[in-house]
C-alpha cells in the first residue's frame, strides 16, 4: 500500500489518492509511506528513484555500511522501529530514502510510530517544512515513543518488584516469566535507540541544512543519551529482582529439604529400634514378656520425641 503526504502551510497533510491515480499524482507528494509494497507499487516507486527499491532482508542487514549510506537515490537510512504481537515486542527495519523534496520510508508489517504519525498528520499536528524534517521528526517521535514504552517497563517492573520482594503468597515461576518478557523489552528497546544514535550520527554528517534541523538532532541525540541511561537502570534493576527471585525459590527448596531431612533423622532411632525388635534370634528376653510390646512402641515414640526436642533446644526447627 502507498499512502501520500503533502506538506501545506508548514503541516504535513496526508492526500486521498484512489489507487487508479496514484502513479500520476506521485510527484505531489513529500512524503511517500510504502506498506508492504506489491510488485506493481514497486515498479511505481523504482520509475521514481531511478533505481531499485530495497528488498526486507536487505534492509534488515547490520553492517554500518548497508544500514545508512549515500546514492544516486538520495540518502538512506535503515532503522530499526518496534513492533508489538501478543505482548512480546520485535524490531522491524524500516528503509528510509531522503531526496531533495521527497522522502520515501518502506516497511513491513504495522508499526505503532507510523500509525501515530498519520493520526497526528490528520490533526494538523505534525509540522515540517521539508522533506529532511519530516525524517528527523520521524526519528524524533520514534525517541519519544521508546521513552513512553521504558516508563511502562519500569512501571511493570515496580509490579513484579511488589510480588517478589513483598507479596508472601506470590508464585515466584510467574515472577520469572514476567521478567524474561521485561528483559527482552529492554534489550529491543536499547537495541533501537542505539540504532537511532547511529542515524542521527550519519545524518548530522550528511544532512547539508544548517541551522535548527541540525540543533533538534543533536537534542535527540541527548534524549537517547539519557534514554540509554535508563535502560541500564532497568537492565540493573531485572538482574536483581531474577537473582532475588531465584533466591528465595532456594530458600523454598532447602526448606523442604530441611523438613525431609529432619523428618529423616526423627525417625531414624524408632526405625533402629523396631529393627532390633525385628531380629530373629532364639534368645530374646522381651520375647515372652507380657509388656514387651508396648514397651518398644514407648521407646520408639520417645527415640522420635528425643531428637525433634533437641533440635528445637538448639533452635534449628
Amino acid at each position: 500500500m502507498l499512502r501520500l503526504f503533502k506538506i501545506v502551510n508548514g503541516l504535513i497533510k496526508e492526500l486521498d489518492v484512489p489507487d487508479t491515480d496514484i502513479r500520476k499524482r506521485l510527484n505531489e507528494a513529500d512524503w511517500i509511506d510504502a506498506h508492504e509494497p506489491t510488485e506493481d507499487e514497486r515498479q511505481i516507486l523504482q520509475g521514481l528513484l531511478k533505481t531499485d527499491i530495497p528488498e526486507f532482508d536487505d534492509v534488515e542487514e547490520i553492517e554500518a555500511s548497508a544500514r545508512c549510506f549515500v546514492d544516486q537515490a538520495g540518502v538512506h537510512v535503515h532503522s530499526l522501529f518496534l513492533t508489538q504481537n501478543e505482548g512480546r515486542f520485535s524490531t522491524v527495519s524500516v528503509a528510509c530514502i531522503l531526496q531533495t523534496h521527497t522522502l520515501i520510508t518502506v516497511r513491513e508489517g504495522e508499526l505503532a510510530d507510523f500509525r501515530l504519525l498519520r493520526m497526528r498528520a490528520r490533526r494538523g499536528q505534525v509540522e515540517a517544512q521539508d522533506a529532511a524534517e519530516l525524517l528527523v521528526t520521524l526519528l524524533e517521535q520514534k525517541v519519544e515513543n521508546h521513552a513512553d514504552g521504558l516508563e511502562d517497563l519500569h512501571r511493570q517492573l515496580e509490579d513484579v518488584s511488589y510480588l517478589v520482594l513483598e507479596d508472601e503468597e506470590a508464585e515466584l515461576d510467574e515472577a520469572i516469566n514476567r521478567l524474561a518478557k521485561l528483559e527482552d523489552s529492554n534489550g529491543k528497546t536499547r537495541l533501537c535507540l542505539m540504532d537511532t544514535q547511529r542515524n542521527i550520527s550519519f545524518l548530522l554528517r550528511h544532512l547539508r541544512k544548517e541551522g535548527e534541523l541540525r540543533e533538534t538532532l543533536r537534542e535527540i541525540n541527548r534524549d537517547i543519551e539519557t534514554l540509554m541511561s535508563h535502560t541500564t537502570f532497568l537492565f540493573d534493576k531485572i538482574n536483581f529482582l531474577m537473582d532475588s527471585t531465584q533466591g528465595f525459590i532456594n530458600i523454598e527448596q532447602n526448606q523442604i529439604i530441611k523438613i525431609f531431612s529432619i523428618a529423616a533423622v526423627v525417625f531414624l532411632p524408632p526405625t533402629l529400634i523396631a529393627s532390633i525388635y525385628g531380629m530373629n534370634f532364639e534368645h530374646m528376653p522381651e520375647l515372652k514378656w507380657l509388656l514387651g510390646y508396648p514397651w518398644a512402641l514407648g521407646l520408639m515414640v520417645l527415640a522420635g520425641i528425643a531428637p525433634y526436642w533437641y533440635f528445637k533446644r538448639k533452635g534449628w526447627l
